[in-house]
């Protein structure tokens, strides 16, 4: 099996806490990333911030894939980090760090590591990452205008 780590990074106008709330809202997630559907898996009726440990089904677009991930690190407009708990790429853990930019605004580091068998699966991975990171400040530049 072949290790891969790929990094991406961004810039949005919009301030940390307000880029840190679009990763936390599933239902925005549509709007600005390929997939079809992002679920928190919450007990029925329980409406509430996510937390360490809660689980989230994604179903894509493209062929219906459907992974499941867990939160492992919650930081307040600093740190968002998942790890895949079922689908393709179980070793699969992510991590996207918010940092306030020095003209105001908010640097975006989206960082992925991985365990995979397909060698070629390094620069799509490489081009995903670096598209959810830009979406993800064009989602919060355009929330801000």
């Amino acid at each position: 099996m072949l290790s891969l780590a790929v990094t991406a990074t961004s810039y949005s106008s919009a301030p940390p806490a307000l880029v840190y709330a679009a990763l936390l809202d599933a239902e925005s997630w549509p709007l600005w990333t390929s997939y079809y559907e992002v679920l928190w898996e919450l007990p029925a009726g329980v409406e509430r911030p996510a937390r360490v440990d809660d689980l989230r089904t994604i179903r894509s677009r493209l062929g219906r894939v459907c992974y499941r991930e867990r939160i492992v690190e919650l930081v307040p407009g600093q740190r968002f980090s998942y790890e895949r708990a079922a689908g393709l790429f179980v070793s699969h853990r992510g991590s996207v760090d918010l940092t306030r930019a020095p003209c105001g605004g908010t640097n975006i580091t989206w960082s992925v590591t991985y365990r995979h068998a397909l060698p070629l699966l390094g620069t799509l991975r490489r081009r995903c990452v670096q598209g959810f990171a830009h979406d993800l400040a064009s989602y919060a530049n355009s929330v801000v205008r």
